[in-house]
């Protein structure tokens, strides 16, 4: 029985999708409910599994292509097949690479230690693996002209590699430029393409300002020490810091509701739920999943629900529904060593708070000098709707908060 794989329904506000890579090729077994093909969106990469078992027949939507609701990717034949039909073997087997001897294979595996960090990033952003790619250069160093002859399709019956070569998507292999220079021109992923929108939307449509302040984490850290193991033993997950945020972020947005609003032509939205959007940087690109309802959480409930969404983020298999509605954001850049930054909001929410690197600092405590855990925080703000006196108040809460961690968990 012939079966035809197509686009399934999108998601709402979504009117089309770029299809990134096909992860069969024809002729090859494909089995029920798997994964055949990415298709990106703007906010997340939908998998297209496959409806039954058989074997993959016609491939009719190339990488790179751009797809809607209903369309026809591929065919298939329904059955359990045992092996690869003669005529479609033959089509298999042309993207079959070289298989690589001891020597050549001993070469790659060195180039890719000795691979640049632009090298690095331009097969990141064409999902290529160093070893696919053979190098020029006599010490097996890869370069970055290596890898555009290689998008380009010139180099390919010199490419090495064990695995079928994963298809190249059309329009990038299509605007691939090389300068005189070394410099290339690749065009941005759709997802990247979002967020510049997005980033510049916010600029122009908000009055952006931001305050600071600092939070001595010590209370937080002795009590994280103290509970550490019993927690992991009672929850199986970490005690981390963001389940303190979160509360503390909740408290100081009870106070101050007009900071968990949202703008809507000339209205104020108010806000009656606490869907927190935690920052989570992905391979993709940084995404915002949101935990639903943070306030009636524990902080088990909290560590366990980003866990998951982070997982999410990372594998590809976030949904939108993760990602929209969410009221106020909190973003972590201290995870990569940064210690103070001015965030951007995350439309069409009115704030978002800036988390950073922790630092030991001498500071003053009962008037003596002492050595404390200490990290600025940032809180960017929709200045046409929240006032100055709001914003800074908002960080005294959530500073008061995590200095004081018992009153926190007792709402106090």
């Amino acid at each position: 029985m012939t079966i035809e794989i197509k686009v399934p329904p999108l998601p709402e506000s979504v009117t089309d999708a770029t299809l990134i890579s096909w992860h069969k090729n024809v002729g090859e077994k494909v089995t029920r409910d798997e994964n055949l093909v990415d298709l990106e969106t703007d906010k997340v990469v939908l998998e297209v599994p496959s409806p039954k078992t058989g074997v993959l027949d016609k491939i009719l939507v190339e990488g790179g292509s751009i797809v809607k609701s209903g369309d026809i990717l591929a065919i298939m034949t329904e059955g359990q097949i045992n092996s690869i039909p003669a005529q479609d073997a033959g089509d298999a087997n042309k993207n079959n690479d070289i298989k690589v001897n001891a020597k050549d294979k001993a070469i790659i595996q060195d180039s890719v230690k000795k691979t640049s960090p632009a090298v690095k990033k331009l097969l990141e952003e064409h999902d290529l693996e160093a070893s696919m790619i053979k190098s020029s250069k006599k010490n097996g160093r890869l370069t970055k002209s290596d890898v555009l002859n290689y998008l380009r399709g010139k180099d390919a019956e010199n490419s090495t590699t064990n695995d079928i070569e994963r298809p190249i998507d059309k329009t990038k292999k299509e605007k691939v430029e090389q300068h005189e220079l070394g410099d290339q021109r690749v065009p941005m992923t759709r997802l990247r393409a979002k967020i510049a929108e997005r980033m510049v939307e916010a600029q122009a449509n908000a009055a952006m300002l931001t305050s600071f302040n600092e939070i001595d984490l010590h209370e937080v850290m002795e009590l994280r020490k103290k509970y550490k193991e019993s927690f992991f033993a009672e929850h199986s997950i970490k005690l981390g810091l963001m389940s303190f945020f979160g509360k503390a972020v909740v408290e100081a947005l009870k106070k101050f509701p007009v900071i968990n609003a949202s703008v809507e032509g000339e209205d104020i939205i108010y806000h009656d739920r606490f869907d927190i959007g935690i920052a989570v940087s992905s391979d993709r690109g940084l995404m915002v999943p949101v935990i639903r309802n943070l306030d009636e959480l524990s902080f088990a409930d909290i560590e366990k629900s980003l866990s998951k969404l982070a997982e999410k983020a990372k594998n590809g298999s976030i949904n939108m529904d993760d990602l929209t509605n969410g009221t106020f954001t909190i973003t972590n850049g201290g995870t990569f060593g940064s210690l103070i930054s001015t965030p951007i909001i995350n439309p069409p929410q009115s704030a978002i708070l800036g988390m950073h690197g922790i630092k030991e600092r001498p500071v003053v405590v009962d008037g003596e000098i002492v050595i404390r855990p200490m990290m600025y925080v940032a809180l960017t703000y929709d200045h046409r709707i929240i006032d100055g006196k709001e914003a800074v108040l908002f960080l005294v809460s959530v500073k008061e908060s995590l200095e004081d961690p018992e009153r926190l968990m007792l709402e106090l």
